[in-house]
């Protein structure tokens, strides 16, 4: 499971590159729609980005998806009842850490893009909303199956935000919170920090 994350997380990456200035005026399927075509544009062209510019893609990932990602509150709903349990500081560190986390995945994996289609499902969710799901497919080719990623998405003053996404039915989220429970009962909260810590590291170096 942990490997489909990794393998599918790249596709994730996809509509939070290029977001239009009146991003935070727009519905979350037509923002998402709009998109994908100048992100996977941008993929096919950048020489950088295809050769593995770690810095470039880094630059081009916290400039452009951070601000459109709830990182607080996918914290938060990753820790589930231990959340309540730390200090405000420890709070910021496994938030700072995560995000880390997530975009140290994120810039490894976007250098394997290759070619895959992205289908956007319309939204039937009522205008005045403040939840939603974006449902999207990822066509990849070659006789594969298509794969099912959601992004579940709330209406706040800035705009909408991503707070989970769901790859073929497996929620990142909820992935993340079996792993850090475990490892919270096994070595505390300073373990879970310390093993986020080893783990950027590592993808860092990669």
């Amino acid at each position: 499971m942990k490997q489909l994350i990794q393998n599918t997380i790249l596709l994730v990456v996809f509509f939070w590159l290029a977001l239009p200035v009146l991003a935070k005026e727009m519905a979350p399927d037509i923002l998402v729609k709009s998109t994908v075509d100048e992100v996977i544009a941008i993929l096919k062209q950048d020489n950088g980005i295809k050769k593995g510019d770690k810095d470039r893609v880094l630059d081009l990932i916290e400039t452009k998806i951070l601000p459109h990602f709830n990182f607080n509150r996918m914290t938060r709903l990753a820790m589930g009842k231990n959340w309540t349990k730390v200090d405000p500081q420890q709070q910021k560190v496994l938030v700072d850490e995560f995000q880390t986390l997530l975009v140290r995945t994120y810039s490894n994996a976007l250098t394997n893009y290759r070619d895959e289609m992205i289908e956007v499902m319309p939204l039937t969710t009522q205008a005045d909303a403040k939840r939603t799901t974006v449902k999207t497919r990822v066509i990849q080719g070659r006789g594969r199956e298509p794969v099912p990623i959601d992004y579940s998405m709330e209406k706040t003053d800035s705009g909408w935000k991503v707070y989970d996404v769901t790859v073929a039915g497996v929620s990142l989220v909820t992935n993340y919170r079996s792993s850090f429970n475990s490892e919270i009962r096994r070595t505390g909260v300073d373990g879970l920090i310390a093993s986020l810590v080893k783990k950027n590291k590592s993808l860092e170096g990669q």
